[in-house]
Order: C-alpha cells, then sequence, then structure tokens
C-alpha cells in the first residue's frame, strides 16, 4: 500500500509574539508576496492559508497583493482554511466569544469570496476545550486541523478521529499533525515520516506541513526542490503538493470507520492558563461589556448611526487578541503594552454605547422630586443578588432612617458600608441592596429622605469576634486554625501556598505544579469592617513572601455563600501562587465550567483551564460551588483543590533552564485583586454557579437621576429649584 502525502506548503504567522503587530502586519506582507511569487514560478504547488484578519489587512493595505492572491484563489492554487478572525487560544475566550470569533471571519469570507471554509484551523493553539465541535458545526465546520498536545502530551487513537465534545454531542473530523506545522531550515526525511506514523487502519493519505513559519516566509525554493526530489524516496509514501481540503475529501469515504474521541484535547503549556493576568482580564471583561452593548441596543430609543459599526470593530480587537501567544501569555513584554492598550479602547467602547444607551432611556421618565437609583440588567441571565452604588449626595450624610423605595413604593433592605474613597468621612456614602432583575429588566429605587421609619432588613448577619455568620448556616471564623461553614457543615479555612517555579513562560515539560515546599502568609490580627445587617466582613493584612497582602472575608444575608477577596501586590520571581482548599470530605467528582458550558474532569492534579467555576461533589453527598471568574486555572485531586491565582516567570521565555532577568520581564508583577465565592447548598448544579458567574461578570448598569429633585442648600435643606 502506498499512502499519499499531501504536502501542506503554509506559513504560520503569529501576528504578535516576539514583536509587536506592527512587525506581525510587516511579515505577513512579505510573506504572502513570497508565496504569490511561488505560486507564479511553480505550476503544482498550493499555497495554504486561514485567518480572515490577515485578509484584511492585505486588502485594506496593499489591493494589488490582494488582487494577486483572489487571482489564485480563483485558479485553485491558494487555500483559504480556518476563517475565523486568528487562530485563537482554544481554552479562554468565553463560549460566546469563540462564536463571535467565527463570526466575524464567516462574515468577511461570505462578504468578500462567497463562502466560508468548511474546516477549522488551530494548529499552533495551546489545547482544545470540549465545547468547539459544538460551535463549530453550528457554524458549518464539520473537520477540524490541530497539532497540541501532542503525541507524547496526549494519546490519542489515531492520526485521523472523530471529535466529539460529549458523548452525544456534534462531531467533527480531526487531523493531529505530526513533526510539526512548519520547517524552519531544510526538510527531513524524519519530518515526513513523521506524518506516516498513527494512521488507522485503512487510511492511505497523510498531511505533512512545509514552510517557514512563526515570523512568517511560507515555502522556500530549496524546500520546494526538496519535495520534488523526494517524492519516491520514503518507503511506501509519495509526496503531491496538495490542500487540507484536497486531504479531507481523499478520505471522506472512511469516516465511519475512525476512531472516536469524547472530551477536550488538554494539555499543553499549562502555564499558558494563568501567566499574564492582565491580558487574560482585559479580553473577558472587554468580551462581556461587548456583550452588554449588544444587548442593551434593545433598551436604546435612538441608538446613534454608528453603533453596529463601532461595536464590530471593538469585537475585531478582542477577537484580534485571542490569538494564541497573545492571550496565552507568552509574547514580548513591550508588545502586550499596545495590546492591553487596544483591549481597553474594546471596553471602552463597550462602556460608554451600553451607558450612552441607558441614560436616553433615562431621559424619557418623568421628573420626579425624590433622588433615584436607576438599574438595568444588561445581561441574557437573570440577576439576583447584592449591587452597590455612590449615590451623590452633595456632601450630605446618609441619614439613619432614610428609606429606599421601589415602584410600588415598598421599602427595599439596604445597608450604608465603607466607600472605596478615603476622603473626608461623609462625602461619599456606599449603599448595598439586594435586587432582582430578569434578563433585560429595568427598575427605578427612590431615596426617601423624609422617613423617621427604620429600613427594613434582610436575613441576619453577624460579627462576633473573628467569626462572621449569617441566617443560611454559613460562617466563616479567622482565629486558629481557622474554619468555613456551608449548608451547615465545617470545612477548613481556604489558604495561600506560594511555591517554587521554574518554569518558562509557557510551563514548558509538565502538567501540573509541585505540591511543596510551601511558603504559607503570615497574617496579622482581623478587623471588622462592615457590620451591618446585610453583610459583614472581616479585613486581615498579611505577607506571603515579600508581597504584601489584605484578604477581606464577607458574609451576606440570606446567601449560602462565603465571599473572599484577596489583593495581592505580587512582586515574586519564579514561584506561583495557589489558593487551596481541603473540604473536610473526600472529593468524589468534579465538573468545570469551560468556553460555553461544563465537563466532567478527572481528579487527577493536572493543571486544567477553567472558565468560572467548580462544582465538586463530596463523598458524604454535599455539593460545593467555587466561583471565580477572573481566576483560570486550577488542579484538583480527591483531596484538595487549588487555584492558581499569579505566577512570575521571565516574560517570552521559552525552554531552557532558569534564566537571570536582565532586560527581562517578571510576569504580573503589582496590584491583582482577586474574588472568589465558596458556595454550599443543596442540589447545586451548574446553571446555579453560571447565573452567579453572569452577575459578577455582567452586574447592573446603575445611573444617578436627579431630574425633577430640588436642590440641598448649604444649610442642608433642599429648596424648590428642579433640576
Amino acid at each position: 500500500m502506498t499512502t499519499t502525502v499531501h504536502v501542506i506548503a503554509n506559513a504560520h504567522l503569529d501576528p504578535v509574539w516576539l514583536w509587536p503587530w506592527q512587525e506581525g502586519l510587516d511579515n505577513l506582507l512579505a510573506t504572502c508576496r513570497s508565496a504569490c511569487d511561488r505560486l507564479d514560478a511553480h505550476g503544482d504547488l498550493i499555497f495554504t492559508q486561514g485567518e480572515a484578519w490577515a485578509y484584511d489587512q492585505i486588502e485594506r493595505i496593499d489591493p494589488v497583493l490582494f488582487g494577486r492572491i483572489r487571482e489564485h484563489i480563483d485558479a485553485g492554487r491558494w487555500a483559504i482554511v480556518g476563517g475565523w478572525w486568528v487562530q485563537p487560544d482554544c481554552n479562554l475566550p468565553s463560549g460566546f466569544a469563540l462564536e463571535r470569533q467565527i463570526e466575524l471571519g464567516k462574515a468577511w469570507f461570505l462578504d468578500r469570496f462567497g463562502w466560508f471554509p468548511r474546516t477549522g484551523y488551530n494548529i499552533d493553539s495551546f489545547g482544545h476545550a470540549a465545547s468547539l465541535p459544538e460551535i463549530m458545526v453550528a457554524a458549518g465546520q464539520d473537520r477540524y486541523v490541530m497539532m497540541r498536545p501532542g503525541d507524547h502530551e496526549l494519546r490519542l487513537p489515531g492520526r485521523v478521529f472523530r471529535w466529539r465534545g460529549r458523548a452525544d454531542g456534534a462531531e467533527v473530523t480531526v487531523f493531529r499533525i505530526g513533526g510539526g506545522y512548519a520547517t524552519m531550515g531544510e526538510i527531513t526525511r524524519g519530518h515526513v515520516e513523521a506524518s506516516l506514523r498513527g494512521l488507522p487502519e485503512g487510511i492511505e493519505h497523510t498531511m505533512c506541513f512545509i514552510g517557514v513559519g512563526d515570523h512568517g516566509g511560507g515555502p522556500s525554493e530549496t524546500q520546494i526542490q526538496w519535495v520534488r526530489d523526494h517524492a519516491e524516496a520514503v518507503d511506501g509514501a509519495r509526496l503531491v503538493f496538495s490542500s487540507v481540503d484536497r486531504f479531507f475529501e481523499a478520505t471522506a469515504d472512511r469516516l465511519e470507520s475512525l476512531p472516536l474521541v469524547t472530551g477536550e484535547l488538554q494539555p499543553h503549556a499549562v502555564g499558558c492558563y494563568s501567566v499574564h493576568r492582565p491580558v487574560k482580564l482585559g479580553v473577558r471583561r472587554a468580551e462581556h461589556r461587548l456583550e452588554q452593548a449588544r444587548i442593551g441596543q434593545g433598551l436604546d430609543p435612538a441608538p446613534e448611526a454608528d453603533t453596529v459599526r463601532r461595536l464590530e470593530q471593538a469585537w475585531r480587537r478582542v477577537c484580534f487578541h485571542h490569538f494564541h501567544d497573545t492571550l496565552g501569555g507568552t509574547c514580548l513584554p513591550s508588545a502586550f503594552r499596545q495590546v492591553e492598550a487596544q483591549l481597553g479602547e474594546a471596553l471602552a467602547t463597550g462602556d460608554e454605547l451600553l451607558h450612552h444607551g441607558f441614560r436616553r432611556w433615562l431621559a424619557a421618565l418623568p421628573p420626579d422630586g425624590r433622588q433615584r437609583i436607576a438599574l438595568y440588567n444588561a445581561s441574557d441571565q437573570p440577576f439576583a443578588g447584592y449591587v452597590s452604588f455612590d449615590p451623590w449626595l452633595e456632601r450630605r450624610r446618609w441619614q439613619a432612617g432614610w428609606r429606599l423605595l421601589d415602584e410600588q413604593d415598598e421599602s427595599v433592605a439596604y445597608q450604608t458600608m465603607a466607600p472605596e474613597a478615603v476622603v473626608s468621612a461623609g462625602l461619599i456614602t456606599r449603599v448595598l441592596f439586594h435586587q432582582r432583575l430578569a434578563p433585560g429588566a429595568t427598575r427605578v429605587l427612590r431615596i426617601d429622605m423624609a422617613s423617621d421609619e427604620e429600613a427594613s432588613s434582610m436575613g441576619r448577619v453577624e460579627v462576633c469576634g473573628d467569626r462572621l455568620s449569617n441566617d443560611r448556616r454559613v460562617a466563616v471564623d479567622l482565629g486558629l486554625p481557622g474554619s468555613m461553614r456551608l449548608d451547615g457543615r465545617a470545612h477548613a479555612l481556604p489558604h495561600l501556598g506560594l511555591i517554587k517555579d521554574d518554569t518558562d513562560t509557557w510551563s514548558h515539560g509538565i502538567d501540573r505544579y509541585a505540591e511543596g515546599p510551601v511558603i504559607s502568609p503570615h497574617w496579622h490580627k482581623p478587623a471588622a469592617l462592615d457590620t451591618g445587617p446585610l453583610m459583614a466582613s472581616l479585613l486581615q493584612q498579611g505577607q506571603v513572601g515579600v508581597s504584601p497582602l489584605l484578604s477581606e472575608f464577607r458574609v451576606y444575608g440570606g446567601e449560602p455563600w462565603v465571599e473572599w477577596r484577596l489583593r495581592v501586590t505580587w512582586v515574586q520571581r519564579h514561584q506561583v501562587l495557589k489558593l487551596v482548599w481541603s473540604p473536610s470530605a473526600r472529593i468524589t467528582s468534579r465538573i468545570d465550567g469551560i468556553p460555553g458550558g461544563h465537563l466532567k474532569r478527572e481528579l487527577d492534579g493536572v493543571e486544567r483551564p477553567l472558565r468560572d467555576w467548580t462544582l465538586l461533589e463530596l463523598v458524604d453527598g454535599q455539593r460545593l460551588g467555587i466561583i471565580c471568574p477572573e481566576i483560570f486555572g486550577v488542579d484538583v485531586t480527591p483531596f484538595r483543590v487549588r487555584l492558581t491565582l499569579l505566577r512570575s516567570p521571565m516574560l517570552a521565555h521559552h525552554e531552557g533552564g532558569v534564566p537571570e532577568f536582565g532586560r527581562g520581564v517578571p510576569a504580573d508583577q503589582g496590584l491583582h485583586e482577586l474574588h472568589v465565592r465558596f458556595v454550599g447548598d443543596d442540589g447545586l448544579e451548574p446553571a446555579a454557579l453560571d447565573q452567579q458567574a453572569w452577575g459578577l461578570h455582567r452586574p447592573p448598569v446603575i445611573a444617578d437621576l436627579t431630574r425633577g429633585m430640588g436642590r440641598w442648600d448649604e444649610a442642608g435643606r433642599q429648596d424648590d429649584t428642579a433640576r
């Protein structure tokens, strides 16, 4: 039997990596000019390139080059694959953002060429979420090419296989590249032979990828000649220039006989789940704000004419920075400054569109003699939880007898709490209250300043020394040895552990971080900060290594969870900070949030990417949830959970020992704020954790509304001059 080796001439292009995006753009243009020259010179060569971003840039900058590419496409010599906006990280974007990543690319290709590739193509992404088959099939793609994890990282039943994220889910046909997606120098027989290993029985075709990659280049004249010279040189194989689609068409009749793989394709480069937190936060926050802005268009009575254009441009920014090296945190430190600026621009666009539209809606409300607090749930999920707001009271102190009233003039339970501002007491008041809002719902509360009635309360929260508790059998005790009670059952208090980490930026060569030895924090005595009827908090200063800490535990009235807010001023080197929790009974199963869904995973201690939460079931039947929407890595064994908070390798450090820092930049230095909820509730399900996480990502939009009120004079009296 002779196996046809489909030689795929390509140039994997990293638009941002060890260079800024401008240099990536230069290399894109140079590579595609070179590829056109090679196609002009060699009538049997086919060149392969994906990513809508690349074609969009070429069309805008060099229309002549774009015309040459179009001619080669029409002639069947230039193959388009993937078609997403870029080749993204396939673990860290939100599910709806991955859908948007594909939608942007699909819309671009349909507009320019009238068709969209059937094959997804992420040949360098660091693992692949189990939700991808569903997302791809919904977009019209049922084929996929990937490479990582490699053969040494994940055993698969064949180089070609059928893949489902869940047993009864959508299915795609996958080819895993062997030997690499590029040939930086000369092609070797070993490179070709790697593509032949692991082929399922009866499959007589494979793909071998050639061409200079990462910084661009594509197939060289030397490489093209090597393929010609060695077309029959590898025993049992015949080399032909080809395309990805030709390979899949040649194997289509063997589809049913291919082995089936179910679940996620992990892990590779586990350090990328946590390193360089600012870009991960920037992407996640911008994704949710832009989605809120989209939803908010339904409320806006007079949207601006360019709203849709501005939203699409902002999404293009975000999806560009889904790129696997960017979102994975492996780029040059100086390149990240531009990345973060562009993500900030996208977030600001979403903010402006959302808040302008909400305030246009507010402008249509009739005037009112009382000051109002207006809320809008710009989300496709219901909101149920606590919100806080700082109404501007013209330097007046909030009075004990004031009430919050809903639209039915019913009193809303609230408490005042310590504000963020550190200006003189009374200048700023922060009000905490509970709300339930359906998706897309609005609510207008009024501040009743004439009442002398006692404000209503909700639930019961108590502070006693170093202990917080509420009426839902929830408690936190910060006294030694410390404990946390959820749903009436006591567990150990979660704690921090600092561990040596000599791995590079990617954490090549490992699938987990060491258990120890661990450096534990030193804590000062806790002090009560808020003691109101709805929420109580204990504040505690400390230090881990040489990094200052500020810890705040909160318990809320009527809620089945404990909240931990942690502020870390991170100045460590070559270390990883883990949040560790050992429940009182053995963990028997876990379900983790992943992009666009959730997945049951093994209790194997392997570092895994995490989306928003993990759900644990204990041997005694209790279910516990950890909600952590701005933490991205976790490992779990039957005896403990460890969330990866921060790491400090040198940025853009590839394999090869622990380097001196020199001009290098250690990762994630500076201030970080982390927010975790520990939930214990009978019958806890993924949907409940998703709803809480969505409430943290998309809290209600809030506005101060004073139109119709009189003014306060210097003596604190209200006059009749309406605002």
